[in-house]
């Protein structure tokens, strides 16, 4: 059950970000400038690794700082870290043993990063900065209808991991309770046993991956699942049009994308217009940049994140990078909040793909190329893999020569366009797509080593899949 000590901060928070959804930009940008600087005196009074991190840079402004790496922040955690009684064998020997929400030295939440992208990384959070975590997901919720308070139950369903040191598993172990009764179910698991608990479950509210949520819409669409939620939100992967079209085709209501990451909790959300993420600047500073850290304008995509968490206190994070592509918008919302928006993510750096280019060299593929391509084709999921032999791709459905070749030539002309010299494509058909120890099924990657390349100059190729 909910700790009350986090439900009598956690109802104050959520009143106090419902207040600031009502500030104009000046005010907000008030808000900012004061937490910012509240940031920057924390970490240079309690962290030694600041304090010679930003050295010569303790006057300037945030965009003339330092970028701190994830190989830099764990690098140097115990001297990132404030907490003099912290260290990161300590904190990985914890994570090591952890089975349920225990906190470490019974007062930090401690969440990790998968390490899908390199070294994972470890993050730690005081119940002050927990319940402003709690708060993020909370104000993603009510933005989509799912509001919750001391007279209103709402029962959850969320199909993601339940793997203990995962944010998402964390922040639903510390919400149980009888308001919100709550249903985890692990991505990983055999879709005839997800449809069958949410059938028994029946939730108001589906919280999902957006690969699965696209699956659980055609299990709802072939009449093998059958659940009314009224709000349904998608994560930690890009949302496509297609699948947002199955999904309201499915259940009759538009799902609500949000933009979470573990270093800092929810970064952005759809409001009820759906006309893009409204980023929470009242928690976190976002900065769309280049590869090489340069702003990028609203309208372009640019190659990296660099997040400046206000709240965060035990390991302070300023300026500190992900690989996220995302693209700000200048376009004004219906809903009046004060907020910038961004109308597109386009997956994580590692998520673009390199081919060699038809001009010499090297050209870079984003994923946008191919889900226009393949999410034209009926199919009951996808994954593209670059490996040195070519491209794969993995198509769930019965083997179809016509569609393959549609689909291949399809792929060779978008590819040739972007001026890629295209390299051998096989599509494989499948029973399902494979995913990663957290339950999600990346819908590009590379599996080449930094630098390499794959061959080219071969014809397509179907086969059948296992």
């Amino acid at each position: 059950m909910m700790d009350l000590q986090i439900l009598v901060r956690l109802l104050w928070l959520r009143w106090l970000l419902r207040q600031r959804d009502h500030w104009t930009r000046v005010h907000l940008g008030t808000h900012q400038a004061q937490a910012l600087e509240a940031l920057r005196q924390h970490a240079y009074a309690q962290s030694r690794f600041y304090r010679r991190f930003h050295q010569g840079y303790f006057n300037q402004p945030l965009q003339e700082l330092p970028v701190l790496s994830k190989a830099a922040l764990m690098e140097n955690f115990d001297e990132l870290v404030t907490d003099p009684a912290v260290c990161l064998k300590d904190v990985e020997a914890h994570l090591a043993g952890l089975k349920g929400n225990q906190r470490f030295l019974d007062r930090y939440w401690v969440s990790a990063t998968s390490g899908s992208t390199g070294r994972r990384g470890i993050f730690l959070f005081d119940l002050e900065e927990w319940t402003t975590v709690l708060a993020s997901y909370a104000r993603s919720n009510a933005w989509g209808g799912a509001r919750v308070g001391l007279t209103k139950r709402m029962k959850m369903a969320v199909v993601s991991t339940t793997t203990p040191w995962h944010q998402s598993a964390q922040v639903g172990a510390t919400v149980q309770s009888w308001f919100v009764p709550t249903l985890r179910l692990d991505a990983t698991d055999p879709l005839e046993h997800v449809v069958k608990m949410l059938n028994a479950f029946q939730p108001e509210t589906l919280v999902a991956y957006a690969s699965i949520a696209r699956l659980l819409a055609a299990e709802q669409l072939a009449a093998k699942l059958h659940i009314a939620p009224h709000s349904v939100f998608t994560a930690a992967e890009v949302l496509t049009d297609e699948s947002r079209r199955l999904i309201a085709k499915a259940w009759g209501c538009q799902p609500f994308n949000v933009y979470r990451a573990t270093e800092a909790a929810t970064i952005a959300s759809e409001c009820e217009h759906h006309e893009g993420m409204h980023l929470f600047e009242d928690l976190v500073i976002t900065e769309v940049v280049d590869e090489n850290y340069r702003p990028v304008p609203p309208g372009e995509y640019g190659a990296k994140v660099l997040v400046t968490v206000l709240f965060s206190r035990t390991l302070p994070l300023i300026r500190y990078e992900m690989s996220d592509s995302i693209r700000l918008t200048t376009r004004q919302c219906p809903c009046g909040r004060p907020y910038a928006m961004i109308d597109g993510i386009q997956g994580r750096l590692e998520e673009v793909l390199h081919m060699p280019a038809l001009a010499g060299g090297k050209v870079a593929v984003h994923p946008n190329v191919f889900h226009d391509v393949i999410d034209l084709v009926p199919t009951g999921g996808w994954q593209v893999v670059l490996e040195r032999d070519g491209l794969n791709i993995f198509m769930v459905g019965s083997q179809s020569l016509s569609v393959g070749e549609t689909l291949t030539d399809s792929l060779q002309k978008a590819l040739s366009a972007r001026g890629a010299s295209v390299p051998p494509i096989t599509v494989h058909w499948v029973q399902t797509i494979p995913k990663n120890p957290l339950g999600k099924a990346p819908l590009v990657k590379s599996n080449l080593l930094r630098g390499e390349l794959p061959r080219t100059g071969e014809s397509p190729q179907q086969e059948a899949g296992p």
